[in-house]
């Protein structure tokens, strides 16, 4: 009898969560027109509840930060998380591939790399069994360029005096590489870094600071393209693989569309230079002898993101 009472509760409990909310939560102000994470989420959110399967959106910050997310995601108690690349490379660092520089010419080459030549299957493989896997990637707006407070950025030799914000040890090597310096800085404490001079600048696509607020502070541009501006949606491994295959068919369905959406957004994205301009910002343009010598200083640092081994997986699907 007890026995039966028990498979009784645990029927219960999976019905529950089976048919409960599926939880998103958001890693942007929920604006359509200036943040490509948001477009994502949003068109995902809307073809779940289209299609039958019942999805909320929470504000950034509601369910905590990108380290609480990762863990209420992994433990299943949040579903879809949007996510920095970084949160799953502490177990496997293969997807630092998506953040060397200068190596992918544009986000259709990260498609083709991910979706098309197998790398976001290899990623997932790395990440089984750990709680997460990476269900999609977006853009988040144009190539990555360098902001900073000081002075325009036209040649590697300006950045000499400037002390860059970083995401970890791998991107102070990159500046390193450019003869400049680097700090890690939480981005909830890039405002005040950037107004003390604890940093100068960050590297970030066009509309950062105009998402952010960061104008009155963040005063020269310099659209260096450096890499695809990216991040992550990372799924409850359990969660996931716990749907019927019809309910896991819509959530591939939804996450399609939410790309499609993603992508036709980045498209939009012309006029967001003269937003910075007409918010007091400065734009720099390098020339094409300086955006070499930048490439070059570049590529010596791809062995500090990624293994010898992995950084052929990544030049093979891009070969191909």
């Amino acid at each position: 009898m007890k026995k039966i009472l028990l498979a009784a509760s645990a029927l219960a409990l999976f019905a529950s969560a089976a048919s409960a909310q599926i939880k998103i939560s958001l890693d942007s102000p929920p604006d359509l027109e200036g943040s490509g994470s948001y477009v994502w989420a949003h068109a995902f959110s809307t073809y779940l509840n289209e299609h039958g399967l019942a999805a909320e959106e929470y504000q950034r910050g509601a369910l905590g930060g990108d380290d609480e997310v990762f863990d209420q995601v992994s433990q299943g108690l949040v579903e879809v998380g949007l996510s920095p690349l970084g949160i799953v490379a502490s177990i496997d660092t293969l997807i630092y591939g998506l953040r060397l520089p200068y190596f992918f010419a544009d986000m259709a080459a990260v498609d083709r790399a991910l979706y098309d030549n197998g790398m976001l299957a290899a990623i997932n493989e790395g990440l089984d069994g750990s709680g997460v896997q990476v269900l999609a990637v977006d853009t988040v707006g144009p190539a990555t360029g360098i902001f900073n407070t000081l002075h325009p950025v036209t040649s590697m030799a300006d950045m000499s005096d400037l002390r860059m914000r970083a995401l970890d040890e791998s991107q102070i090597q990159l500046y390193a590489a450019w003869g400049s310096t680097g700090t890690v800085v939480s981005w909830a404490e890039v405002p005040n870094a950037l107004q003390t001079g604890v940093a100068n600048g960050y590297l970030n696509p066009a509309f950062v600071p105009l998402l952010f607020g960061h104008t009155d502070f963040i005063k020269y541009f310099t659209p260096a393209e450096i890499s695809p501006s990216l991040r992550i949606v990372i799924v409850s491994e359990d969660w996931y693989e716990g749907l019927s295959d019809s309910d896991r068919a819509t959530v591939d369905a939804a996450a399609a569309a939410a790309n499609e959406a993603n992508r036709s957004w980045l498209g939009t994205q012309t006029g967001v230079i003269a937003q910075l301009e007409a918010a007091g910002v400065t734009i720099s343009e390098l020339s094409p002898e300086a955006r070499a010598e930048f490439q070059t200083a570049s590529a010596t640092t791809y062995d500090l993101i990624v293994s010898p081994e992995q950084l052929a997986q990544w030049q093979a699907a891009i070969a191909e």
